[in-house]
């Protein structure tokens, strides 16, 4: 005798749920300090320099963040393809924000790579 297929979809949409609520919640944290939203403007438009302290502080903040939600939020190997650093990576060092080179660059590379080798599909 066959179970019905019901609970194992409930626990199904359950599962994606709350891996939906983390990816929601990791995008929301990544977001309160981004440095592209307001600051990278401002380099952009000449009313600070790439080299700020103000924007130092920040940017450093915000790959810290990035790095922490990448490693605890616990999130699928789909949902870190959404929040992949690379590109906004790529925006700050483009602007002189940040260089390749950079300790905390190369540390949130190779987190996020970590992440996505071992997390599930």
């Amino acid at each position: 005798m066959r179970r019905p297929a019901w609970p194992r979809l409930l626990f199904h949409e359950l599962i994606m749920e709350s891996g939906d609520q983390a990816l929601q919640r990791a995008i929301a944290t990544i977001s309160q300090s981004d440095p592209l939203t307001k600051l990278l403007e401002q380099v952009k438009l000449g009313r600070m320099k790439p080299t700020d302290t103000g924007l130092r502080a920040v940017t450093e903040s915000w790959l810290g963040t990035y790095q922490k939600m990448i490693e605890s939020a616990g999130l699928s190997r789909q949902s870190l393809r959404r929040i992949d650093p690379h590109p906004r990576l790529a925006m700050l060092i483009e602007c002189g924000v940040l260089t390749g080179e950079h300790q905390a660059v190369t540390t949130l590379r190779a987190s996020f790579e970590r992440a996505v080798a071992g997390a599930a599909e």
